[in-house]
């Protein structure tokens, strides 16, 4: 056995040392190690290990910004109780109870999105049935009262396999980002593309700069625009919508509007149905 094959297998471990500074191990395997069937098992290995150091690496993460996300709200809380709790003489009993309130309901929603982001992988394999999208959109706009009336442009007939529930979560999430940054315009496209159903929520409000289009879907992201439009946010809402696209073999992304903002498309794979000529359309995985 050739031990440069054994030795990028250690390197590649060695790099694994969790609680340390992980060394990068990201750039592509060379092909130095050659073609032969235990190159190819090395190089399979080294891989899969690099995608388990990645995804341990973004739960570290994910752990340290949700603990930062819930110490904000439970410290204000924390003052506020504690400065009634010394001063009562002094404080506006209704305004403090208002200040608290405003408190748990944040860290109720953050609490709320984080149980939704783990049981997103759990439910989808197993609830899936066939759902028209443009009956989907127009029964979510119908239980809203936007400020900002939704245009819609729907195709209907474009079946997709899904969590209707959860999809249903992508577009209020999508319709609440577009709401909050709108002037004028929102609207709501459905549409197919050869094998891929397209759901697109638009608005004609400022955009997104390039360099955030990838950001905003880091979890607990927000930017200055958003908040200025609206504090009460989680930051969690446009992460858990491409957690579930995802889930569900689909895309998410962002890009500019034609009608001047921002535009998020979601992508899936048409459902496998019949057409009235009894010709079977097949499922197609996006990647």
């Amino acid at each position: 056995m050739d031990m440069r094959h054994v030795e990028a297998l250690s390197g590649c471990i060695d790099g694994l040392d969790i609680p340390a500074s992980v060394t990068h191990l990201d750039a592509e395997v060379s092909n130095p190690l050659g073609e032969d069937e235990i190159a190819r098992t090395t190089r399979a290995v080294i891989c899969t290990l690099q995608r388990l150091n990645k995804a341990l690496q973004q739960q570290r993460r994910f752990a340290s910004d949700t603990s930062h996300e819930l110490r904000n709200p439970l410290a204000g809380l924390r003052a506020e109780l504690e400065e009634a709790q010394l001063h009562p003489d002094d404080v506006h009993l209704h305004e403090t109870l208002q200040r608290a309130l405003s408190a748990v309901d944040r860290l109720e929603a953050i609490i709320g999105d984080l149980l939704l982001l783990s049981r997103v992988e759990s439910v989808v394999p197993n609830g899936r049935a066939p759902v028209d999208l443009a009956q989907l959109v127009k029964a979510e706009v119908s239980r809203r009262a936007d400020r900002i009336p939704v245009q819609l442009w729907l195709v209907p007939g474009v079946y997709v396999k899904i969590v209707g529930i959860q999809i249903g979560r992508v577009l209020t999430n999508l319709l609440d980002n577009a709401q909050r940054h709108a002037e004028r315009v929102v609207r709501i496209e459905v549409s197919h593309n050869g094998c891929v159903a397209e759901l697109a929520v638009s608005d004609d409000g400022e955009g997104i700069a390039e360099a955030d289009i990838e950001r905003i879907f880091e979890r607990f992201t927000r930017l200055d625009a958003g908040r200025r439009r609206d504090r009460s946010g989680t930051g969690l809402g446009l992460s858990i919508a491409r957690e579930i696209a995802q889930a569900h073999d689909g895309t998410l992304h962002a890009g500019d509007s034609p009608i001047g903002g921002a535009r998020f498309t979601l992508r899936l794979p048409l459902a496998a149905l019949r057409d009235a000529d009894g010709v079977k359309r097949p499922d197609q995985r996006l990647h």
